[in-house]
């Protein structure tokens, strides 16, 4: 029922569309468009968004099977969750609790905050993200902090939104514990957290691949967006290895 009560929040009538697609989640399905957006494109079997087919297509593309595989996910719910629950030996999940201190479980959920990862050293085969780093302050830190416990050869694949300029645009900087902002500020909205804001730090751009090679990853690519996804609503994914 919660799925359909976000459907129906999302929906815009003269938008609406509807296709049969292959979903990388659950096989062949009907996806909608339930407005022109890629939050608004979704699997009617598995609920996966636009950005969940995209980093799902990533997955099947760069790793194929990963039943061996150690997982890091940074959300504790979802279909990309779910099918990752399904696939590889082990997960570890998470969310960022401000009012939570790292490695601490507020309901049954783990709290981690990816700048000062709680994790051991070289802990997991693969780390995966969507739309989490626009909203860290200090994303240097974390993608280095994500580096660490990957082990040597793991993978870190992901999805932020990423405009097609080149140098990415500071929105705003966390000093002291204030805000300050250089630009009009920026939300986004969290479905999983009854639609709260989250503040937007930077707009990405094509340097994201410059910007994770700087926290040690190596070959790192910005994946074009998945010809399956219907009306051109796929988002580009980013993959990088460590090595050593």
């Amino acid at each position: 029922m919660s799925r359909l009560h976000a459907a129906l929040a999302l929906i815009r009538v003269r938008e609406f569309a509807m296709t049969i697609a292959q979903c990388p989640f659950c096989g062949p399905t009907l996806i909608v468009r339930l407005r022109d957006d890629e939050i608004g494109v979704r699997c009617v079997r598995c609920g996966a968004s636009a950005v969940h087919l995209s980093i799902g297509w990533a997955l099947q593309e760069t790793l194929g099977n990963l039943r061996s595989l150690d997982v890091c996910e940074l959300s504790a719910r979802g279909p990309l969750v779910e099918y990752l629950r399904s696939r590889v030996r082990s997960i570890a999940t998470s969310e960022y609790f401000a009012d939570a201190a790292p490695g601490e479980s507020v309901d049954g959920v783990r709290c981690e905050d990816v700048q000062r990862l709680t994790y051991a050293d070289c802990s997991f085969d693969l780390v995966t993200h969507t739309e989490v780093f626009e909203h860290v302050p200090q994303d240097a830190r974390a993608f280095a902090q994500l580096r660490r416990v990957l082990k040597s050869g793991g993978a870190m694949i992901f999805t932020v939104p990423v405009t097609d300029r080149i140098e990415t645009i500071e929105r705003a900087r966390l000093r002291d514990g204030v805000v300050e902002h250089f630009l009009p500020p920026a939300f986004h909205t969290d479905p999983l957290r009854d639609g709260s804001s989250i503040l937007v730090y930077r707009d990405y751009g094509t340097d994201i691949v410059e910007r994770v090679k700087s926290a040690g990853f190596a070959d790192v690519r910005l994946l074009a967006r998945p010809a399956e996804i219907p009306w051109n609503m796929g988002r580009r994914v980013v993959v990088a290895r460590r090595v050593g």
